[in-house]
């Protein structure tokens, strides 16, 4: 791929990005108001969030709690706006995401795979959900990797067996939602868990989201959003994607009694905990495919948000997103395009190398759209990260395929042994801009010329 188009492409991206910025979605929907009649003095009365107002004359604390891979962004502006009014707060990010912040303690742990910072953070999490009282409010910041970075796992339950099921689903093609639903009953502060900690104090959370559809319940697990899904539901999904007899015995002991009604189901819509919590999306994928579309008709491309998401199986997801490309042109609709697509796809893995699910597509994607010079694209991760690899994903275009086979690599068996990242390290187009420090799932940007 040229310059030129590389350079398009990752302007895109970088503007999608900005579009979710952790610590601008929180300045946008956090303010303290000043006393009425003396601007001067500039004496807060009250909170202002997400367009709802919090008297501090009816507030004895305020607690922040942040959680996710924007988890330092966001904690950084609430500080920054609140300042002294903040009691105490806590936020956990991954490695190298974070900073020390005056009020505001901070924590760093691994991601996709949870570690024991994970369960020390959390722990300290809770214990300050647990110092809420009435009068209280707690401020939760939450966005995606969450689900790893905050563990805790429910009594009988040790760290080695959330890691292994944990791996188990990431391979099986379990999407999100499935895979939350798993992890919401092997824990002791999501599904609701947190809110149930806090209560009675009262819950603000924002929330920048990293799942199709922007449900609370699925974001970061929904720590403090009502659960739908129930024990039984975990052990068919876990079944479903033919992991279930490879979990290690207490988590099926564990799941068995939850499904028996032994262990309390976790909290469910109409709980009175509920009625204390405000739960609010700052930024979502639509965000930041908007802001891509603008970036796109500033640089001189007709842009089309698609409607079919980024989702199911990576190289199926790539085959669609050819035949869009292959559709317009076919349709002889007005050129130079952009084709932009959001969502999270998934990959079963069968076999040993090592990838991504956006480093997947893309390698799927060149196979389709081989000898097509005009069509060229990139597919990232918001966060900057792809897998367990150092890369967010990577660009192709209609010439990727034929280079690599040029010297000798072969596209087809790197797919097939799900090895994209090897593959791109020899043939080029990896994409490493870094974390970015916010997360609303994936891109993909499809340049038609």
């Amino acid at each position: 791929m040229d310059r030129e188009t590389k350079e398009l492409l990752t302007r895109i991206y970088r503007a999608a990005v900005s579009a979710a910025d952790a610590y601008s979605c929180v300045k946008k929907n956090l303010a303290l108001e000043a006393e009425a009649g003396r601007p001067a003095a500039g004496l807060p009365s009250a909170l202002l969030i997400n367009n709802s107002r919090y008297p501090l004359s009816g507030i004895n604390n305020i607690y922040v709690i942040a959680a996710g891979k924007a988890a330092y962004g966001m904690a950084k502006a609430a500080e920054d706006i609140m300042g002294d009014l903040v009691r105490e707060g806590v936020f956990v990010t991954r490695d190298g995401g974070g900073k020390a912040l005056s009020r505001i303690k901070g924590f760093e742990a691994s991601h996709p795979l949870p570690d024991g910072r994970g369960i020390l953070a959390a722990g300290r999490i809770m214990e300050l959900a647990k110092r809420a009282s009435e009068g209280d409010l707690v401020l939760c910041l939450l966005s995606g990797g969450a689900s790893s970075l905050m563990v805790l796992p429910a009594e009988g339950i040790s760290l080695k067996d959330k890691q292994e099921v944990t791996r188990l689903l990431l391979m099986s093609g379990a999407d999100i939602g499935e895979i939350n639903c798993v992890r919401k009953h092997l824990s002791a502060v999501k599904g609701g868990r947190l809110a149930e900690a806090i209560f009675p104090g009262r819950t603000v959370s924002i929330i920048i989201s990293d799942v199709v559809g922007d449900d609370t319940g699925v974001i970061a697990s929904g720590p403090t959003s009502p659960d739908e899904t129930t024990y039984l539901q975990a052990i068919e999904i876990l079944k479903i994607r033919g992991v279930y007899e490879k979990i290690p015995p207490p988590v099926q002991e564990h799941l068995q009694k939850g499904a028996s009604g032994l262990i309390p189901e976790t909290p469910k819509p109409g709980d009175g905990i509920f009625g204390k919590i405000t739960n609010f999306i700052a930024a979502s994928n639509a965000t930041a495919l908007v802001k891509a579309s603008e970036t796109a008709a500033y640089l001189g491309y007709r842009p089309y948000i698609l409607d079919t998401p980024l989702a199911g199986e990576a190289a199926d997801a790539a085959k669609r997103l050819a035949q869009e490309a292959f559709g317009h042109k076919r349709a002889r609709r007005p050129t130079p395009a952009c084709l932009i697509a959001g969502g999270e796809t998934t990959v079963t893995v069968r076999g040993d190398g090592i990838g991504g699910r956006n480093q997947e597509t893309a390698l799927a994607f060149a196979l389709e759209i081989q000898g097509d010079r005009r069509v060229s694209a990139l597919f990232a991760g918001t966060d900057g990260i792809d897998g367990l690899t150092d890369a967010a994903g990577a660009f192709v275009d209609g010439g990727t395929i034929k280079g690599a086979s040029d010297n000798g690599i072969t596209a087809g068996i790197y797919l097939k042994n799900n090895d994209s990242n090897s593959f791109f390290k020899k043939a080029g187009g990896l994409f490493s801009p870094g974390p970015t420090g916010t997360n609303v799932m994936d891109i993909g940007i499809i340049l038609i010329k």
